[in-house]
């Protein structure tokens, strides 16, 4: 696996690989992280078309789906301290 940019945001790290004919998009945030693959062929102007993809609709959808992550791995650990 190939390290093939990184977006800067101020709420998570985003990076994305290739490998295997596919885009990994992998978003991290503290000791959560969140992956997603696309195949090289269904996305247009490579690295550029997978930056057209992540909007803000979809990081802002991202960090929503951190935040559930987070409270339900919370609820999890304190049902058993």
């Amino acid at each position: 696996m190939r390290t093939l940019a990184e977006l800067p945001h101020p709420e998570c790290k985003i990076t994305i690989f290739g490998m295997n004919q596919k885009y990994i998009i992998k978003f991290e945030q503290g000791s959560l992280e969140q992956t997603y693959k696309i195949a090289e062929a269904d996305i247009l102007n490579g690295v550029n078309g997978v930056f057209e993809i992540l909007d803000e609709d979809f990081i802002s959808k991202v960090l929503e789906n951190f935040s559930n992550m987070r409270t339900a791995f919370i609820d999890t650990y304190n049902k058993y301290n």
